[in-house]
C-alpha cells in the first residue's frame, strides 16, 4: 500500500519469507542495514543518538545520511527521524522540523510482516511536498525490495 492521498505518509507493507530475528537485525544492526539500504553508516543506531554516514546508493553518493534512532523495541519496532532539509536544503526548516521512518515487524506463518511508514511530509513546502513524497515512495519500493533479497538469501 502506498498512500499519497493526505501528502503525508508512505506506508510499504511487505512479506518476508525469513524469521523475525533475520529482520529485526537487518535493521537495527548498522552494518546490515548499511548492506541492503546501501549506505555507510558511522556509528550504530542508539536512541536518542544521531547516525551518519553517505549513501552508497549508485548516482547518490553525494547524498549524506543523519538519521536520530527514535525508537528500538525489540523484534516490533525501529524508528528513526531524518530532518527535512537533507533533501531540500535549500528551504529553511525550523530546528525541531523532521520526517519519521518506522518499521513494525510482525511474524507471520510464513516469515516476518514488515510494515515501512514515512511520515511528516507535511514540512515540505507545498510547492515541493508531492515531488518529495513520489521520490521516497519510490525509494521505498527499491528498499523493500532490497531488504527482501537481503533477509531471504
Amino acid at each position: 500500500m502506498n498512500n499519497q492521498d493526505n501528502q503525508n505518509q508512505i506506508q510499504k507493507v511487505v512479506a518476508l519469507a525469513a524469521p523475525v530475528d533475520r529482520v529485526w537485525n537487518a535493521l537495527v544492526d548498522h552494518r546490515q542495514f548499511g548492506e541492503w539500504f546501501r549506505v555507510d553508516l558511522d556509528n550504530p543506531f542508539e536512541v536518542g543518538v544521531t547516525t551518519t554516514g553517505r549513501m552508497t546508493f549508485p548516482g547518490h553518493e553525494h547524498v549524506t545520511w543523519e538519521s536520530v534512532t527514535e525508537a528500538m523495541v525489540p523484534m516490533k519496532r525501529f524508528a528513526f527521524s531524518w530532518p527535512p532539509s537533507a533533501v531540500d536544503p535549500a528551504t529553511e526548516y525550523p530546528a525541531d522540523a523532521k520526517v519519521m521512518v518506522e518499521f513494525i515487524v510482525e511474524a507471520t506463518e510464513r516469515g516476518t510482516q514488515l510494515t515501512i511508514m514515512e511520515s511528516g511530509f507535511e514540512v515540505f513546502p507545498e510547492t515541493t511536498r508531492l515531488d518529495v513524497l513520489r521520490s521516497n515512495a519510490e525509494g521505498w519500493a527499491i528498499q523493500s525490495a532490497n531488504i527482501r533479497r537481503y533477509v531471504e538469501r
